[in-house]
């Protein structure tokens, strides 16, 4: 599955689509930046309700295919131009974290 396919199956809001082809092979859940740099795999979901800048420098060490904010939750003012600039995938969904990983997972 790619970052497009899970985007449209899943109804996703797009807030930087750097590359819609990106091959996913699975996920991460994580809120704390040093522990996802430590743990997120590449070409991974990471799905998380953070939505500072910070998120795309650990995006980028992570090698993550996209970062996917859970619960509603939008970007911070400046963080989706962040994202464009250097090729993160980056969107949102309503969706509690739980739900989109399951949903994932039955996907992948």
């Amino acid at each position: 599955m790619t970052v497009g396919e899970l985007c449209k199956t899943l109804d996703l809001t797009p807030f930087s689509v750097a590359d819609e082809d990106r091959p996913i092979s699975g996920g991460y859940i994580g809120d704390l930046l040093s522990w996802v740099m430590g743990r997120a795999e590449s070409d991974q979901v990471w799905i998380t309700i953070m939505s500072n800048q910070n998120i795309v420098a650990v995006a980028t060490l992570a090698d993550v295919a996209m970062i996917l904010l859970a619960e509603g939750v939008c970007p911070d003012e400046g963080v989706a131009n962040i994202a464009a600039s250097r090729g993160i995938n980056l969107y949102g969904s309503k969706l509690p974290a739980f739900e989109l990983a399951t949903r994932i997972g039955s996907l992948i």
